[in-house]
């Protein structure tokens, strides 16, 4: 038993998680080579077990965390393109404020914006209470999942705005930085929950207003 405690590694899907980077190296092929994929995909399933309480779809979830994080590396080296401006939601869990604002911002933009969320210190699973809020606008946060704040999401964004997470984002020259200040709904009622879904969502649209009026036609 100690014995496995002392080696996690042990416990790793080997196999899933290398057809994974061989899938992603083929889709990367000329901008990264095999052994950075198979680090990112590795390395995104580790984080992501370390706060997951269940391992049942981890894997995939790993594979979707390390794709995503790729696809910033190579914006924020020149190597992919930036088609629409990329924004990136931060709060300490991403289980509440910065999922709602990710949420909300996918369903205003539709497609105008691309949306990245993070957590400085990321929990298990998204908040129950926050998912019924979203779902009472038709925003359905059911796939998604709490992810690590890592330094390739950050160099692609072109607006970063933390909610609650203090110093813990990297900061980037020539960005820009918004803090929102908001409550969080961990251990709030639905209409608590409710009141900070509709400030996000006035923030939100005030951020898409200013983001595409400034993008040239």
């Amino acid at each position: 038993m100690s014995e496995h405690r002392a080696q996690p590694e042990l416990l790793m899907p080997q196999a899933v998680l290398s057809r994974t980077a061989e899938r992603l190296a083929a889709e990367y092929e000329g901008i990264f080579s095999m052994q950075t994929v198979e680090r990112y995909v590795f390395e995104s399933y580790t984080s992501l077990r370390r706060t997951s309480k269940i391992h049942t779809h981890l894997t995939t979830l790993a594979g979707k965390f390390a794709a995503d994080r790729l696809t910033a590396l190579a914006q924020s080296q020149g190597d992919a393109p930036k088609l629409v401006p990329e924004v990136l939601f931060i709060c300490v869990h991403n289980a509440g404020r910065s999922q709602m604002a990710a949420g909300l911002l996918n369903h205003r933009a539709q497609g105008r914006v691309h949306v990245r969320s993070a957590g400085s210190s990321p929990t298990h699973e998204i908040n129950p209470i926050v998912v019924e809020a979203m779902a009472e606008m038709g925003i359905d946060l059911g796939g998604e999942f709490p992810k690590p704040l890592t330094d390739d999401v950050v160099a692609a964004a072109d607006v970063v705005v933390s909610m609650g997470c203090g110093d813990a984002c990297a900061v980037y020259p020539g960005k820009r930085y918004l803090d929102w200040q908001l409550t969080d709904p961990d251990g709030k009622s639905l209409d608590e929950v409710r009141v900070i879904r509709d400030d996000l969502d006035a923030r939100v649209s005030e951020l898409l207003t200013d983001l595409t009026s400034s993008v040239p036609a």
